[in-house]
């Protein structure tokens, strides 16, 4: 089941700082309280009790953070009740999507779209996406985040106009073939452009040096997913992102 292996990704990516919370593995971020940054894993085919819920709500309270998973339902199916009995809320049901890199159709733009490792690429990518997601002004924590991305084997990726970053993207450190294109931002002057559909081409296509044969990522909304379906991702599940406010 590919769920499975984005569970194994997922808990792979938590990092030797994950904390182990019964049928669960939580991934925090210190430096960032941010949602994305912050959420839990849970085994595969867990069947959490009401008592190891509230351990886990009590690890994120703990740590001032919200109480949060990102999961495949499919490989844990118990879970999602046992949740809504503790008071969680559903924040997003995202189509899971697949892309293999020998399967990427190419987005022809007008600005040049380049994988990054240098530090002032990375603080240029670091800052498209803030800007994007209108998260805070980056840091040198969002720097060493990529930093951490490329000592794994993963990769960045910057689309210039001329000197200019306008677009960005990133994919993950690999675990067993496995890993997830995400990141994915483009600069509001630059929008519907292609740009968001080649930086995701280029990460995927250049995953496979890296290792990587089975890349992927969830959209936040239609009008992502159609993006990425015209790079060749295709659905293959569903991710359940769930919340306790």
């Amino acid at each position: 089941m590919f769920g499975a292996d984005v569970h194994a990704y997922l808990r792979a990516a938590a990092g030797d700082r994950a904390v182990r919370s019964g049928p669960f593995m939580i991934r925090f971020d210190e430096h960032d309280d941010a949602l994305s940054f912050n959420y839990a894993i849970p085994d595969d085919d867990a069947a959490p009790t009401a008592e190891e819920i509230a351990a886990l709500i009590a690890e994120f309270r703990g740590r001032a953070r919200t109480p949060r998973l990102e999961y495949v339902p499919q490989a844990a199916p118990k879970v999602e009740d046992a949740l809504f009995a503790a008071g969680f809320a559903v924040e997003g049901r995202y189509p899971l999507l697949v892309c293999p890199p020998d399967e990427v159709v190419d987005t022809p733009v007008d600005v040049r779209v380049e994988l990054v490792t240098d530090d002032a690429s990375l603080w240029q990518a670091a800052r498209v996406m803030n800007e994007a997601f209108e998260a805070p002004e980056a840091t040198e924590h969002d720097v060493a985040r990529f930093r951490r991305v490329l000592d794994g084997g993963g990769l960045v990726a910057v689309a210039l106009d001329g000197e200019e970053a306008v677009g960005a993207g990133q994919l993950g450190r690999p675990h067993r073939g496995v890993a997830e294109v995400a990141g994915i931002a483009v600069r509001a002057s630059h929008r519907r452009r292609g740009i968001a559909g080649a930086v995701t081409a280029l990460l995927t296509r250049g995953g496979a040096a890296a290792g990587i044969t089975t890349p992927f990522l969830t959209p936040a909304d239609d009008g992502a997913a159609r993006v990425y379906a015209r790079v060749g991702y295709r659905k293959v599940g569903e991710a359940l992102h769930i919340v306790l406010h």
